[in-house]
């Protein structure tokens, strides 16, 4: 199994954040991912994107012809609670 350490980058250095690997002196083959700190898309643009697709969800009905009761008491089955 493959085991992910956390590191900082410094220059042309690792500098390890929580759990550090015990390799000793021997070079190890590494490869390295860095991650975007920035989100992928804007806050205005994520919600204006996310509208866009909820009209698009709604005039293409993909939904219809689901029965909106018994989907609920299909989903809502009654259970044995714990302890009772």
């Amino acid at each position: 199994m493959l085991k992910t350490f956390k590191a900082w980058l410094k220059g042309n250095c690792l500098e390890w954040i929580s759990e550090v690997p015990e390799f000793g002196e021997k070079k190890i083959q590494v490869h390295v991912t860095l991650l975007d700190d920035k989100p992928v898309l804007e806050t205005k643009t994520r919600g204006k994107r996310m509208a866009e697709i909820l009209a698009n969800l709604a005039t293409t009905q993909t939904m219809s012809d689901i029965e909106p009761v018994f989907w609920q008491k299909e989903t809502r089955q009654d259970r044995s609670l714990p302890g009772r």
